[in-house]
């Protein structure tokens, strides 16, 4: 009987040497297509979907006087987003459209100065021309004057005319050579007083050229006041979400702050990184499969529409200086945008802006 036991032990059983047969042609047929599928994917769990980002940032300084939107809330393009107290905005623009009404009006008075010193030139040129013509008159008379002088003259010495009358032509001679004097001396004064207000003229016309360019900075100066006004509203760049919303009414806003982001519902991607040894056969207008963690049992498909022409760490805040200290070769990641192919599946507007994103980009497969 114990040989019988013996024997029994001595014969093994055919089922493991099957069992472990076939897990190793399984396993290498599964090796095997893994080998091949890595020929023609290349895959990446470093990925993020990715949306247009507005920052709302405040143009003009100021306290708040109203919040209008909440948390998370849906706007649109030009709603009404926060309210400055606009008291300091109201005050400059007074005084810039008050400066503005006094620079117009030394301007018309100035274009008043310009017209009546235009008709003083116009006055004086007519008197210059009225003393030019009085003066031939008066060498006329100078001139008939003189002649009969000269006959009475003669008629004198032959005793023809009586004293009386020769001292009548000598009389008229010297008025008619005075009154020539007195035209001239006219025509003088009218040809000064014509230089004179031909200068002022001239003054006037620069004088109205200055205070136009002044009128022009005064009016620059209310459209920048009616600008800083309209800031101390601050609107939606966007249609989307409002991020969280740090501010309160009563605080101060310095001019150039970023208050918050409104991220755009229109359009959303996915940012993956790839590692460089990765890049080798990827190519623009290949397809890819996308994997959402927050709905994995829902494919997407994409495309790679860009690539980056730098390695990510290139854009970071602080680059890698490989020149300085020790170096540790480390392999860097190429950030690669690929774009939605279904465009109008309804899953779309329920992601969210860095959810995370499993991509299997298929290298053989261009759109």
């Amino acid at each position: 009987m114990n040989d019988n036991v013996i024997q029994k032990k001595k014969k093994k059983s055919p089922v493991f040497p099957i069992i472990l047969a076939v897990l190793m042609i399984a396993g290498g047929i599964w090796g095997y297509r893994i080998w091949q599928h890595s020929l023609h994917h290349v895959d990446t769990d470093d990925a993020q979907i990715a949306s247009h980002m507005s920052p709302v940032i405040s143009k003009v300084s100021g306290y708040i006087a109203a919040v209008k939107v909440q948390d998370n809330q849906m706007v649109h393009q030009g709603d009404t987003l926060i309210i400055l107290d606009n008291k300091d905005q109201l005050m400059t623009l007074r005084q810039a459209e008050a400066a503005l009404g006094t620079a117009r009006a030394n301007i018309l008075s100035a274009r008043a100065g310009a017209q009546a010193a235009k008709q003083s030139i116009v006055s004086s040129r007519a008197a210059v021309r009225t003393s030019s013509a009085q003066i031939e008159a008066a060498k006329v008379n100078v001139w008939r004057t003189s002649e009969d002088l000269k006959r009475y003259e003669n008629l004198i010495q032959d005793h023809s005319i009586t004293r009386q009358q020769y001292e009548q032509a000598l009389a008229a001679k010297q008025t008619a050579d005075r009154q020539l004097e007195i035209l001239m001396e006219q025509k003088n004064q009218a040809s000064s007083q014509t230089g004179v207000v031909s200068a002022q003229s001239n003054a006037t016309s620069q004088q109205i050229g200055i205070t136009s360019a002044i009128t022009k900075q005064r009016e620059v100066d209310v459209e920048t006041a009616r600008l800083n006004l309209s800031y101390t509203v601050i609107t939606a760049p966007t249609d989307g979400y409002v991020s969280k919303v740090p501010v309160q009414p009563g605080q101060f806003l310095q001019a150039g702050a970023q208050l918050f982001n409104i991220v755009a519902d229109n359009s959303k991607w996915v940012i993956a990184n790839f590692k460089e040894t990765q890049l080798t056969k990827m190519l623009e207008g290949q397809k890819a499969d996308i994997m959402i963690d927050a709905f994995p049992k829902h494919p997407f498909h994409g495309v790679i529409s860009s690539i980056s022409p730098a390695t990510g760490s290139t854009f970071s805040l602080l680059p890698p200086d490989n020149a300085s200290g020790n170096f540790v070769k480390v392999v860097q990641r190429v950030p690669v945008k690929i774009d939605f192919l279904d465009t109008k599946d309804p899953l779309l507007e329920k992601l969210r802006t860095g959810m995370n994103v499993k991509v299997e980009v298929q290298l053989d497969q261009i759109n």
